[in-house]
Order: C-alpha cells, then structure tokens, then sequence
C-alpha cells in the first residue's frame, strides 16, 4: 500500500501528534508498505528524508514553535506529487493539513482518513485566552463536526475522544486505535547515572513528569501537589523534562511556593538517550492532564517498569483502566500527594508495580497497533 500523510506538525517540533506520526510511518515502512508525509519546513534542525516533503511557512502568531504552510505551495502539491499512485491519504491535523489533504483525495481520486489527536474543545482556551470559553467550545465543535464528515474514515485514539465526537454529534465511520510504543525504544535505562548527573542523591524520592510544558499539561497542579507533599517528604523532588510555553510561568509558581530545593528543569532530552534514563530517575512518574487524547508517556515509563500515578481523565484513562503499574490520583492536590507520598514511601509496592508497568505495556505495542490501522485503511478502501 501506498499511503500519503499530512501534518501541520512535526519533528523537529517534539510534540504527541510528532511522535505518534513517527511511530505509525516507521511500523507502516516495517511492514513494507510506502509512507509519503507532507510536513512544515521549521528552517533548522530537520533530518532530510526522502519520503517527507517539507513545506515552507511562517511562524504562527500565538504559538511561535508552531509552523503555518504556505498555502501556495500546498496547493502545488498535487503537481509536485504527480506520477505516484497513491491508496489512501492519512491526514493528522485540522489546519491546514485538512482542507490540503482533502484537494489531495479529489485530485488522486483516493479516500481520506483522519486521526482526531487533540482535544481541542479545551485546548484552544490555553492559546487564545482574550475570546469567551463557551465561544471557543462552540467554535471547536462546529468544526469538528464538518471536518468529521469530511472524511471516509475517523481514527480516535481513546475511548473518551470518542465519547467526546459523539456528544458533538459526529457521525463518521471511525475505529478506536491508539498509536502505541516501541518497545524497543524503552528496553533498557540507567536512572543512577542521570542522578549523577544532576547531583540527586540516590536515595532522595524523586517524581517525575516528561512531556511538553505547556499549559495544556496541567503542570502547575503538580507543583501544587508537590507544595503537598513536601510537609511529609521534605526532600522530594519533582523533575519537569521538557520545553514549552508555560516554563516561565510555573518557575515563578516554584518561585512564589518556595520549591526551588523541590522542582527540578532540565529541558529537552533526546529521545533515543538522555530521556529512558531521565524516566528511570524517578521513583514515580507522575501525570495530570485534563486535555489529553492517550498519554503515550504513561505507556513509556511503564515500559521502563516506573510506576505511574496520575488523574484517569480523557485518554489516560484507557491506559489505566487495569490498574495495572499504577495508581489513580483523584483530581485534587492534595488528595494526589497522598496517593503519590504511598508510592514514593513504599519500595515494595514499587516493586510490584514495576512489574506489572512492564506487562501492561506489552499490551501497547506499536506493531500492533500499526497492524490494526492497515485493517482500517483496507476497510475505508473497500468502502469509497
């Protein structure tokens, strides 16, 4: 099969809809099947690869690690791609990617499917504080639904995404099929040496969160959990990985709180090596998005065997509905720092549910996953 993707996202942009797209077309190519992908061009650090076509662009106004694609060139690409035949168009963002990716179906002749990989309906608000909440509620699921319909096919990557397009009366033939791990990405770590690294004692509790830093992530609440915490564990520590824009305002929090002794940044790690060994640092990996579609960083610290405590809402909640390598935290900082305090104080109940962290995520695996979206890519097919 030939398949082309579209994204108004990708690396070097790090981000869930980035790494969920590099993991589907590396399964895709395994399995033997051709993957074209359509992404903005960031102007530096991108790894040239023959199968991407990047598109030039400019920076987006109010979110300036972002990239928006000349709409020019995008609509060249039906000339640039010519000669190729394609089965299917995969598109992954509902920007410009969409409405590209859909003139790309017209002109081939092909159908379009489309994962639904951002809860926008509370994201926007992040983003675009000045306009009304219920404004931007509305906006989203009005166009939610005509880009819903727009498509042959709808792949949602949890239960709750698809809960969430049934309640804005989204109709279109979808399968639920989350991206999935490689494993083989987060086999092995060395949390000793990161420790050194960053002068942690070996002994000290450490909880740790790995993701974007945005405001999306809810990140300010587990500094407050932190706050918490630290009456009973004064020496816990609290280490944030990662970049984005809600930095310079959680270190001021850390600042007014007085937790500088107990929050750690350490920016981005790469991937393949700083960030296994950043996970295995911890004591605990801790997560409390109210946004997300999936959580793939909950799945990776399993992998590694790191217990997970975190809030089950949206997507996270499939990964922990066996409550199996975890521990649910409800939604209150307070109530999350005792959950968190009986994980970090307890090095048996970590062994245990280190154990089963690593068998749940088995269950998760990219090449499985990657199996079952060639199924639905053969279904649409047969539809149009």
């Amino acid at each position: 099969m030939n398949i082309l993707m579209i994204s108004d996202v990708y690396f070097p942009r790090v981000n869930g809809v980035s790494t969920s797209i590099m993991t589907l077309r590396r399964e895709l190519q395994a399995l033997g099947h051709q993957v074209t992908l359509v992404a903005p061009a960031y102007g530096q650090g991108e790894v040239a690869e023959a199968d991407i076509v990047r598109i030039p662009g400019r920076r987006v106004l109010l979110d300036p690690e972002d990239r928006m694609m000349s709409q020019a060139e995008l609509r060249r690409l039906a000339h640039t791609l010519a000669g190729q035949k394609f089965d299917l168009v995969h598109i992954h963002t509902p920007f410009f990617a969409h409405y590209a990716g859909l003139r790309l179906a017209r002109t081939f002749n092909i159908p379009t499917v489309e994962t639904y990989h951002t809860f926008f309906e509370e994201y926007l608000y992040h983003y675009i504080p000045f306009l009304p909440k219920g404004a931007l509620r509305y906006l989203a699921r009005h166009v939610s639904r005509q880009q819903c319909a727009a498509v042959n096919g709808l792949i949602l990557p949890s239960i709750a995404m698809d809960e969430a397009l049934q309640r804005y009366g989204v109709k279109a033939f979808s399968r639920i099929i989350p991206t999935g791990i490689e494993l083989g990405d987060f086999s092995g770590c060395d949390g000793a040496a990161f420790r050194r690294q960053h002068n942690i004692a070996a002994t000290r509790p450490v909880a740790v969160y790995v993701g974007r830093v945005a405001f999306e992530k809810n990140i300010g609440f587990l500094i407050e959990v932190i706050a918490e915490l630290r009456s009973t564990l004064p020496d816990v520590l609290l280490v944030i990985a990662g970049e984005g824009p809600a930095e310079a305002k959680l270190r001021r929090q850390v600042a007014e709180l007085g937790l500088t002794h107990n929050v750690l940044f350490v920016g981005y790690l790469a991937r393949a090596t700083e960030l296994p060994a950043c996970y295995c640092a911890g004591d605990a990996f801790v997560f409390a998005s109210r946004t997300e579609t999936q959580g793939l960083v909950l799945l990776e610290a399993m992998a590694l065997g790191v217990p997970v405590v975190s809030t089950a809402v949206m997507g996270t909640r499939d990964i922990l509905a066996a409550r199996l390598g975890c521990r649910v935290a409800d939604d209150d900082p307070r109530a999350f720092a005792v959950t968190l305090g009986e994980v970090l104080g307890d090095a048996s109940l970590r062994a245990r549910l280190s154990a089963e962290a690593r068998l749940h995520a088995q269950d998760w695996t990219a090449t499985q996953m990657a199996t079952r979206v060639l199924d639905f890519y053969q279904t649409v097919i047969g539809r149009y």
